[in-house]
């Protein structure tokens, strides 16, 4: 026992298979342990990351889904405006048709009437030199 006091003031102590150490056994339980507890954190904090790392691959992939919808959504709006653009330009054209047609219409209308009423004038000439004969 006095042998073991004058190596612990030197630093030195024997370990339970009496083998003989620099550390305390008690310090040097503490110090195993705390490599242990260590690679268990360096173990699940590797764990994390690579949860980390999926999840930022799925966030990334929603992402770029979510771009492509957009994108499609936008190309899907732009074309209905184009065709909206279209129609309106095609309703332009056939008013302004019927507009013409119409005016058409009526420049036949008082042509019809003007040669009606010389019909008559006609017929009446006729029916006058008829009846002088």
């Amino acid at each position: 026992a006095m042998a073991q006091e004058a190596l612990g003031s030197a630093g030195l102590h024997f370990d339970e298979l009496n083998k003989l150490r620099v550390l305390e056994p008690e310090v040097a339980a503490q110090t195993a342990q705390l490599r242990e507890d260590c690679r268990a954190f360096l173990d699940k904090t590797a764990e994390f990351q690579k949860i980390v790392s999926g999840f930022i691959e799925v966030v990334d992939q929603l992402a770029k889904a979510a771009e492509s919808e957009k994108m499609k959504a936008i190309g899907a709006r732009n074309l209905l405006k184009s065709i909206t653009k279209q129609r309106e330009a095609q309703e332009q054209q056939l008013r302004a048709l019927t507009a013409e047609k119409k005016m058409q219409l009526e420049r036949y209308r008082i042509e019809y009437e003007t040669l009606c009423k010389i019909e008559v004038d006609q017929n009446e000439f006729i029916d006058q030199f008829i009846f002088q004969k």
